[in-house]
């Protein structure tokens, strides 16, 4: 007959000890001499005892020991994008340091009306945004779990919501400065998706960029214009794709360059889109920059090691900064504090690179 498995209670019956000492050997070692923890696990070894009930514990602590990381994109774009890794990694350290896992409900980027039942059924003590425009219904799912919630890049105009990015629409100026001081004035831009509809790409006016739904591509693109406007440049073709990867980029640049043949630069909101950019003027022979001069935005690590002129925003840092601000915010929640909720905006760098150079003759 095969041995009964053994319970947290017979654990401590067989050594003569209190249970209490046997669930310290698993969630509070430092209250044990090893010497007595390595005991309790030998005889739990022997018994196929694993420790002591995780959703017991979680009821007692009220805590589950993870946060929920809302996603616009489907959840392998997580692992695809550059920007979501480096911010995945940065959120993923700071929350290690804190013994808790991140739970990614990717809500994907189609607007269908629905609310995500991921939202509801998450165990998680608290969620992070990611990238999600406001007004998004899933965001009232989110409000009404009534759990600690950090807003990350999308911004928002209420003041009672924690939020952690970057000032896009400045972030973006020294690239496009970069075009203008070069002597460039036949740019156009392309971009990642301005609005939720995925039928709305393509090519875009100023007044509908202006009134585009995804706040921190539609702030990008505005400070690009902010200063090709100053310099007088008032005819620059923007053309959008719906997804950030690299066959949506290419088709953007055909597009583009289908719309104006005779630009010399474009100035892109993502590192991804020009790097569609950049394999469009290899595959057409043209020349980077001798031909065309191009910009991104990111700072992703390929971006830099191919010299690519761009602005670098820290996705690494942002995610650590995220993973900090909603660990304070969840152990305030646990004591019963009112939280304090920090708005904090990042700062960026700009990297000359080597893919902007004075325009063609």
């Amino acid at each position: 007959m095969s041995q009964k498995k053994g319970t947290l209670a017979s654990i401590a019956a067989e050594l003569g000890v209190s249970r209490t000492t046997v669930s310290n050997a698993y969630n509070r070692p430092e209250q044990l001499s090893p010497e007595l923890r390595e005991k309790i696990f030998a005889v739990a070894r022997a018994r196929g005892y694993t420790g002591p009930d995780p959703m017991a514990r979680s009821l007692r602590t009220r805590r589950v020991g993870a946060i929920g990381v809302i996603l616009t994109e489907h959840v392998s774009y997580a692992f695809e994008d550059q920007a979501s890794i480096d911010f995945l990694a940065g959120l993923g350290e700071s929350s290690a340091g804190a013994n808790t896992a991140l739970t990614l409900i990717p809500l994907g980027p189609a607007d269908t009306g629905e609310i995500s039942p991921l939202i509801a059924g998450a165990l998680v003590d608290g969620f992070v945004v990611y990238s999600v425009p406001y007004g998004e219904p899933h965001l009232n799912a989110v409000h009404a779990r009534g759990l600690p919630v950090v807003v990350c890049d999308q911004p928002y105009p209420e003041e009672d919501v924690a939020f952690v990015g970057i000032d896009d629409r400045e972030a973006i100026k020294p690239a496009a400065r970069a075009l203008v001081e070069a002597g460039h004035r036949r740019i156009g831009v392309v971009g990642k998706r301005l609005f939720k509809d995925a039928a709305r790409e393509g090519a875009v006016t100023k007044a509908e960029v202006e009134a585009a739904d995804m706040h921190v591509q539609r702030a990008r693109v505005l400070g690009a214009l902010d200063v090709f406007a100053e310099a007088g440049i008032t005819n620059v073709p923007v053309v959008t794709r719906h997804f950030n990867d690299y066959g949506s980029a290419m088709d953007g640049a055909r597009e583009l360059f289908a719309q104006a043949p005779d630009l010399t630069a474009v100035l892109c909101t993502t590192d991804s889109m020009a790097r569609g950019v950049l394999e469009y003027c290899l595959e057409h022979g043209l020349d980077v920059p001798g031909d065309i001069s191009v910009t991104g935005f990111d700072g992703v690590e390929w971006a830099l090691a191919r010299g690519l002129t761009t602005v670098i925003q820290p996705n690494k840092q942002k995610g650590a900064t995220v993973g900090k601000v909603l660990s304070e915010l969840v152990e305030s929640s646990l004591i019963d504090e009112s939280p304090h909720l920090p708005r904090l905006t990042l700062p960026t760098r700009f990297s000359p690179g080597q893919t902007v150079g004075p325009p063609r003759e």
